[in-house]
Order: structure tokens, then C-alpha cells, then sequence
């Protein structure tokens, strides 16, 4: 990594860097190239005691610069510069020393063979090392210390704030089922070296708690999950062992300073909730500590010097319910103050400046970064987040609700142009990838913006299987690929056409991973529905997943995961077959778009190339997209930029809303 050390005044290094958007033309719709670039501002932390601040800032056409700013004097200096990467991750260790890794965001995965790396630096440029190797020389060494291998990530950071050292995560994927337990090191940053500890087993994560000992560690084995505590005697006790698919079981968040555990859990609920976990009578509270109505509970903790100032949590949007009476009152002046955008709020963890950090966001905006002296009510904006986007030009995102056939209620994301009357419009129906995941959330998202700045309605169908909404919800998918998760996804394309929103002669399905294969599913089920479908780096056959052995999917998943979630390869052979675009694919009959990158480990091209050749015996209307260097979805600009003109001119021949 070739680096320059520079110096430069606050309103160049940032404003100049993440300039606002530029006057638009009338009418013109925003240009592609805007919706898809890498955010110009990010990562923005404050030091413990909040008098600097470290954000990436990545100058027009240039790199992401590691730039640190004097809060106080709203002076800024690029620490450090790269010429061939762009910073990645950044964490403050201490008030005077900070750790990042990097990415390459002009190479894609098929063209990489380093990894991320991690250095150290102090706050004047000085005492600079790299403490993690980015390419697989185990032995090189740095002057009389051996660096950390490539499998190495940064953790956390510790207490002691006067110290140099960090917790750091190495991974050994040594396992013959082909999945990954990890060591955990603490590794002083200015030396290189790092002492290691006792584990219980395959460990999978770790929680620190306020003598820095990795004193609660999860471990995963033969598709169980077990949590375990380090005792005085230096002995492991397990705490809860629980099937990796079930709802009973907690998962440790973080540790309190009289050892308690926040954990989350089920507790014989469907939505999942925080709790506190006595570790002496291995029993949960009674009672959650946070707990959300329509959503399970998926967060973290804020901590402070004397324990727990907040909790992070995510509903429709991105929350943070103040345990500390003052940041509670700076939260609800900061809202009032800009009451429509999700104002998320970085506090430093002793603060000796009356000054916060905060990103507001909304659906219509990627965010602005401002600090915000909470003794005068002020701002000091730094920047956006994306530039050149213009929130008066974006489409508003709205959090809807329909029921399923067999009743089930499924949440969805609906995006309508700006300006649009809302009434029979075309509509792109996208569908998430996963599938066991979380598909959105109210804030800017470049697809559907996109999307939506061509005129369509965006729909987005938080489908039985999508995490986040409840165990029901979850448990309601196992083995219902192409069947009642498919179901969802067109019983909303029905409650928007009955609604008013969805022209039902203009519709058209896509989405990528999981989300091609529901595209290639919806146009076999539905064919009456769907004009066309969008499929990018789709999963074309569910016995593939089993069989196509250059895959990234772990034997353990194969063995543990997937008889229970798509179906026994024998056992169900016939309901996989059914539901398998491949073999269904003369079924389908609208045009379609495949796009596949030569370099995707998880769904390898192999699944588009017989896709391909399957659709194109019975099909006329298949057009064929490869990116040999791109793996599972696209990482280049210049690719997405390409993907995304050609998604608009497809759609415009297809669904006749070409001008």
C-alpha cells in the first residue's frame, strides 16, 4: 500500500471532498452514474474524549483518505492517503492512536489476492506499522515481530483507554465440514506483539468484559450453538447449548460491570427481545429490557465509562433509547431540530467537549455528517454522505403491510416517484437476496431510487423468511422456496395492482441471489403478473446448492442448514425439482435479463450458463450479461453504472415506458 502523509485546511479536505449536489437540468431525470458511486463521506467516530474525529473521506475521482479533524478548532489533516486502496474500517484504540484496514475499490474480487490488512497510527502520523499481513505469507515479519496472518480482523478495542492494545479475531478454517472457528488475541498496536487465551471450543464470537478477558465466548459445532462463561478457576461453563434453527436460546450482546449479560433472546416469545442474563443462576430476567411490538430486537449497546449509555436498535428505521438522562435531552434537541431525517447520534465515551457527532439520514437523503455543540444548539455541517444526490429529486419510501393468502402478514418497502399521482403505475416488484435476512429499512436506498427515477413503482416484500419480524415469520419458510415465499411475493404485486399503484399490464419482477431465483420462479408460477424479470446472480437449481462443489457454502450448511431450510436432496427431491427455474425454465416464456459474475463463489456463474442455455431452447428474449472480475453482485462502479443502464433500457422495451 503506497501512502502520502498530508496536511490540508478543513474546508479542503472536507467540503472540496464531498461537495453538495450540482444544479440539475429541468426535467432531465439524474444521471446513473450518481445513483451508483462509493459515498464520499463515512465512518465518522469521535476519540474517547471526543476532541477529534476520524472520517473516510474520499475526494472526487480519488481515494478514501483517512482524515482526522481537531473538533475544537475545526482544523482537519488526511492522516493518511492511499494512492492504490481506500480505507476501509477505522477505530479509535485511544485519544492518540487509531487502527484501520483497506479495500481496493477499483479491483474487483475475481482480481484480488490480498485481503484488508490492518494498520496502526498515532494521531500526529507518527509510530506508524502494519500488524496484519493482506496476502497469505504467513512468516513475513515486521522488523523483530512477526505479523499477524490475512485471516486476521480487528475485534474490539479494550477499557483501558491508556492503553495501546486491541482484541483481534483470527480465524482458522481448518474444520473438515469447511467452516471457520476463531481465536481471539489481544495485540498491542504499537509493539506488534499480542498474548492469546484458553477457548471452549469452535468459537464463532466472543464478548469482553470490563477487566478486557474474553469472558463469554459462542461456538458453533454440528449445527448447535452453545454459549460459555470463563470462570475464576480459568474453567469454561456452558451457560445454554440450542439447534442453530430453533427459537429457545440466547445470544450474548455484551457484558455489565457486576457480570450480568445482555443477551438476546426469544424467552418463549416469537419476537426476539433484549435481556439480562444472570450468569450465577443461568436464568434470563423476567422481563426484556427492550422490546419491540413488529420487530425482533437486533441492535448493540452503547457503552460508557461507567456501563451502558444507550441501546442501538433497528424497527422500521434505525433507533437509540438513551439510558443516560443527558444524551436522552441532546437526542430530543437534535430531533426537534431536524425532525425529518433518522438523526443518528455518535457520543464519545468522555466526552471533554460539549460536542456530539451526527449522521442524519432519510429515505430521500443518503446523510449529511454535522457536529452539534449541545451547549449553543448548533450545527457545523461537514458534509454528504453521497454526492451530488439531490433529496428534492429522490422518492419518498414507505414501511406497508398485506396479508398473504393463508393470512400470514407480510411487511414491504414501497417506493413511489417523486412527483408521481400514485395510481397505475409501472412497477418493478424487487426482490431481496438471502433469503434469511432483513431485506430493508427506511433510509436512501440506490436500487430503488434508481428505479424510481425512471418512473416505476418499487415494491420490495419482506417474504416469509426474511428475518427481523418474529420466529413465525422466519419458521414459516423452511422448505417453501417457490411455494408459499413465492406466494408473498406475488400476493403483494396483487395488493398493489388492487390498491391502485401497479398498472397490471406494466409489471416486472427482479432481484439477485435468492432474489433471481424468486424472479425466475415468479415469471414460472405467474405468468400472468409479470411482463419480464431482472435476474442477477440468481440461484438457478436447488440441488446445485448441494452439488456444485466450487461454491463457498460450507459442507456444515449443506449437512446441518439446508435439508431443513430448502429440502432433503432425496427426501424431497421432487418438490426441489418442481421448484427449480432450470428444470422449469421452457415454462417460461417472458423476456428475461441473466446477469452473472465469472468470479461468485456463492452462487457460482455455472448456475446462469445452464440457465441460460435451458431458457434459450424454448426463449427468443434472453439477454445475457457476464462480468468475468465481479463475484456475487457488483463491486466496481463502471460495472454497476453498466448493469443498471442496461436494467433501464430492458425495462423500457419490455413494459412499453420507453419515451
Amino acid at each position: 500500500m503506497h501512502i502520502r502523509k498530508t496536511f490540508i485546511a478543513l474546508g479542503v479536505a472536507l467540503a472540496a471532498a464531498a461537495a453538495g449536489p450540482a444544479v440539475a437540468q429541468a426535467q432531465a431525470p439524474t444521471p446513473v452514474e450518481i445513483f451508483f458511486q462509493n459515498p464520499a463521506m463515512s465512518g465518522g467516530k469521535l476519540s474517547p474524549n471526543g476532541r477529534y474525529l476520524a472520517l473516510k473521506v474520499a475526494p472526487k475521482g480519488g481515494r478514501a483518505q483517512l482524515v482526522v479533524m481537531d473538533v475544537e478548532k475545526l482544523t482537519a489533516k488526511a492522516l493518511v492517503s492511499p494512492t492504490d486502496v481506500d480505507i476501509s474500517q477505522v477505530i479509535w484504540v485511544n485519544d492518540n492512536r487509531l487502527v484501520f484496514n483497506v479495500h481496493d475499490t477499483e479491483t474487483a474480487i475475481g482480481d484480488t489476492v490480498v485481503g484488508g490488512g490492518l494498520y496502526a497510527v498515532s494521531r500526529d502520523g507518527s509510530d506508524y506499522r502494519q500488524l496484519v499481513d493482506r496476502d497469505q505469507q504467513f512468516l513475513r515479519e515486521h522488523g523483530d515481530v512477526r505479523m499477524l496472518n490475512y485471516f486476521t480482523d480487528f475485534l474490539a478495542t479494550t477499557n483501558d483507554q491508556k492503553s495501546d492494545d486491541i482484541f483481534v479475531e483470527q480465524w482458522d478454517w481448518t474444520s473438515s465440514l469447511g467452516t471457520a472457528s476463531m481465536n481471539v488475541l489481544k495485540l498491542n498496536t504499537a509493539t506488534g506483539r499480542y498474548t492469546t487465551f484458553t477457548r471452549p471450543g469452535k468459537i464463532v464470537d466472543a464478548v469482553m468484559d470490563s477487566t478486557d478477558t474474553p469472558r463469554v465466548e459462542l461456538t458453533y459445532d454440528e449445527g448447535k450453538y452453545a454459549v460459555h462463561r470463563l470462570e475464576a478457576d480459568g474453567k469454561w461453563t456452558m451457560l445454554a447449548q440450542f439447534d442453530q434453527f430453533s427459537s429457545g436460546g440466547f445470544f450474548p450482546v455484551a457484558i455489565a460491570r457486576d457480570g450480568s449479560l445482555f443477551v438476546t433472546s426469544n424467552n418463549g416469545h416469537d419476537k426476539t427481545a433484549l435481556y439480562r442474563f444472570d450468569p450465577v443462576k443461568k436464568a434470563l430476567d423476567p422481563e426484556p429490557l427492550l422490546s419491540l411490538k413488529d420487530f425482533d430486537f437486533h441492535g448493540s449497546i452503547v457503552m460508557g465509562q461507567d456501563g451502558p449509555v444507550g441501546i442501538r436498535y433497528v424497527s422500521d428505521a434505525n433507533a437509540t433509547a438513551w439510558l443516560d438522562p443527558k444524551w436522552k435531552d441532546v437526542q430530543a434537541r437534535i430531533d426537534k431540530l431536524l425532525p425529518n431525517t433518522v438523526n443518528h447520534m455518535e457520543v464519545p465515551l468522555r466526552g471533554e467537549l460539549p460536542v456530539v457527532l451526527v449522521n442524519a439520514y432519510s429515505d430521500v437523503d443518503p446523510g449529511t455528517y454535522m457536529l452539534f455543540n449541545t451547549a449553543t444548539n448548533k450545527f457545523t455541517v461537514l458534509g454528504p454522505v453521497m454526492r451530488e444526490i439531490d433529496p428534492k429529486r429522490m422518492a419518498t419510501r414507505d414501511f406497508v403491510k398485506y396479508k398473504a393468502r393463508d393470512g400470514l402478514e407480510i411487511p414491504a418497502w414501497l417506493t413511489l416517484p417523486r412527483g408521481a399521482k400514485g395510481k397505475k403505475l409501472p412497477m418493478v416488484v424487487l426482490v431481496h437476496g438471502g433469503p434469511w435476512l432483513r431485506g430493508g429499512e427506511w433510509k436512501w436506498s440506490r436500487d430503488s431510487q434508481f428505479l424510481a427515477s425512471r418512473g416505476y413503482a418499487v415494491l420490495e416484500p419482506e417474504f416469509r423468511g426474511s428475518t427481523g419480524y418474529g420466529y413465525k415469520h422466519f419458521s414459516a419458510s423452511f422448505k417453501q422456496w417457490g411455494r408459499a415465499m413465492q406466494n408473498d411475493v406475488a400476493d403483494g404485486t396483487k395488493w398493489a395492482i388492487a390498491q391502485g399503484i401497479a398498472d397490471p399490464a406494466r409489471i416486472c419482477i427482479a432481484g439477485a441471489s435468492y432474489g433471481g431465483y424468486a424472479t425466475m420462479m415468479g415469471l414460472v408460477n405467474d405468468p400472468d403478473l409479470y411482463k419480464c424479470g431482472v435476474n442477477w446472480v440468481g440461484v438457478a437449481d436447488m440441488e446445485m446448492m448441494y452439488t456444485v462443489n466450487w461454491s463457498d457454502i460450507s459442507t456444515v450448511v449443506k449437512k446441518y442448514g439446508f435439508p431443513r431450510l430448502l429440502g432433503d436432496p432425496e427426501k424431497d427431491r421432487a418438490q426441489m425439482d418442481a421448484n427449480s427455474p432450470l428444470k422449469q425454465a421452457a415454462r417460461i416464456k417472458q423476456p428475461v435479463l441473466l446477469a452473472y459474475g465469472g468470479a461468485d463463489r456463492r452462487v457460482p456463474i455455472v448456475h446462469g450458463t445452464r440457465l441460460r442455455s435451458a431458457l434459450e431452447r424454448t426463449n427468443p428474449n434472453v439477454e445475457w450479461i457476464e462480468y468475468t472480475e465481479e463475484g456475487h453482485g457488483w463491486s466496481l462502479v463502471k460495472n454497476r453504472v453498466d448493469f443498471w443502464t442496461r436494467v433501464d433500457k430492458f425495462l423500457q422495451k419490455n413494459m412499453g415506458t420507453a419515451p
